[in-house]
Order: structure tokens, then sequence, then C-alpha cells
């Protein structure tokens, strides 16, 4: 079973497109260019898919980063893949996806860590076949999809497992929740400390044959990403807001003559709070150039 966001949460994607998987006869390339023309969104880890089969990992064993490694105001989420003969033999590995972006595909025997942005993260795994995974709403295999509200400071274990469940529930999760049931599951840290546990992995480097964008920070991307969100939510909010107002008489309506006139007759609150989230957005960029130019500055000698 698997818990999907709310239909309003949802990063929204373009309608689900008709024909593209009717046979998979047709060669890959020949998929994704009617997939791209059609205005689909593709989830594919092209390239990035090989297994521990072909490519066992080979990174250094399990340690935490340091703690002067990620910013505490955000959270660290560790991924980790118990050995199984099963998953050793496997051909292609499966796709981790947070905020509905690629990052990595994770192997037998592996770990590595994502810093996040605190809030609703929603977190995916997807099963390639030759490294396509699906289209928009349509999945091959979706292994997991549910969202894990993280706070600041906190660290998380996402453990993955397509033969045997953790021992015991995470207390702080439903148990209907989408992350305590199924194949990849939240775990305690003492759970995930135990032997053979997240202690035994190794490292999933980014090599050639196997690319990913694990282990940093992935906060920024997940603020724009909130925002977007946010955004497209309340420019929703405010259409019905004006179907209200239009419903309670407070909407004029255009002269015949002077087509750009009208309006509502009193201040939409769907304005004001656009108006507080941009305002937000900017402080946050403001204090990313801040950074930025503190860290450029950094080292330099001035005379």
């Amino acid at each position: 079973m698997k818990t999907r966001l709310p239909s309003a949460q949802r990063p929204r994607s373009p309608a689900p497109c008709p024909g593209i998987f009717h046979s998979l006869r047709f060669p890959l390339a020949v998929l994704l260019m009617a997939a791209l023309v059609s205005g689909c969104t593709v989830y594919q880890s092209i390239g990035k898919s090989v297994g521990s089969f072909l490519h066992p990992v080979s990174g250094h064993d399990f340690v935490h980063i340091e703690n002067d490694q990620w910013n505490q105001k955000n959270a660290l989420i560790y991924f980790y893949r118990t050995h199984s003969q099963w998953a050793a033999d496997e051909i292609e590995a499966p796709s981790v996806y947070v905020d509905d972006k690629h990052y990595f595909n994770i192997r037998n025997d592996s770990f590595t860590w994502l810093e996040v942005s605190p809030g609703e993260r929603h977190i995916a795994m997807r099963r390639p076949l030759l490294g396509l995974e699906g289209l928009n709403s349509f999945s091959l295999s979706l292994i997991a999809d549910a969202t894990l509200q993280v706070e600041p400071g906190r660290i998380y274990y996402l453990r993955y497992n397509e033969l045997a469940a953790p021992d015991q529930p995470h207390p702080d999760l439903d148990p209907e929740h989408g992350l305590a049931q199924g194949d990849l599951q939240l775990v305690t840290r003492e759970y995930a400390m135990q032997a053979d546990e997240l202690v035994s992995t190794r490292f999933l480097n980014s090599d050639l044959l196997a690319p990913n964008h694990a282990a940093v920070s992935i906060a920024e991307v997940n603020e724009d990403f909130d925002y977007a969100r946010k955004m497209e939510l309340l420019e929703e909010e405010r259409e019905l807001e004006i179907e209200r107002l239009k419903e309670e008489g407070k909407y004029d309506s255009p002269s015949w003559f002077w087509p750009f006139g009208g309006g509502p007759t009193v201040p939409l609150e769907t304005d004001q709070e656009i108006r507080q989230l941009e305002k937000e957005y900017a402080a946050i960029e403001n204090d990313r150039q801040r950074r930025a130019e503190a860290e450029a500055s950094d080292g330099w000698w001035i005379f």
C-alpha cells in the first residue's frame, strides 16, 4: 500500500499521454522523442540505473558525516539498502526522487545522504526498465510514494529492502503512513545502527558507470520547489476567491467599451498571501546572495 500526496499538494504535471507506452518494442529514443513532443513529464534514469550485478558498490564503509559538514538549520536524510542475494543479482537499481527530482539509484549494500530543507518532502522510488520509469502519473513500477515531514537539525534514516521489512515500526509514524510499510521505510537511529543494517553498508560513489547527485545539500532546490508549489496553490485559491466574490456581488465586470476595467470591489485575501509569500522568498534569495558573497570573499586579503 502506498501513500500519495493529496491532489492539491502533488507536484503538477501535464495530462497523461495516451499511446506512448502502447508498446515497449519501439526503440527507447523513439519513446522519449514522442514523450517530449507531447509535453509529457518523463521519469528516467538512463545511464544511471546499473545494478550491483554489473557494478558492485565500492565506496568506504559507513560513517556519519561530521556535524560541521551540514547546516543544522536543515535536516539530514540517510538512505540505505541492506544486502540480499536478490539485490546483488540486480541488473538495474531503483531510482530515488525527492520533490519529484531524481538524485540517485540505490544499489545493493549501499548508503548515501541528502541535506534537505525543513518541511514536507516528497519521497518516491521507481524501478526502471532500460532506464525508463514512467510518464506523468504512470509508473512502470512505483516502489514508494509518500511524504516525510522533516524538522530542522534532525537526522532521518530511510531503509530499503525488498525482501525483509524492519522488525519494528517507527514509533513516530502512523501505521498507515507510506513510510511505515512497504519496501522503503523510516527507521529509528537505534534500528539503523544495528549489525547488518546501515553500519554494514558502503558509500554509494558517483562514477562513470553509475553517476548520481547525492551526498550534497539540496535545501535550495527544496526551497524553490516549496515556493513554486505554494504559489500555484495560491493562484488556484485566488481564482476560487474571485468566483465567490462574483456570487456575492462584490465584483465589477469590465465595460463593453473598456475590456481592461472591472475587478473585485474588496481586497483579495489571496493577494495578501501572495505578496507575503513573495516577500519571504525574496528574503531567502537575499540570504543566498549574502552567503555566496561571504564565501567568495573567504581567503582573500584586500590590500
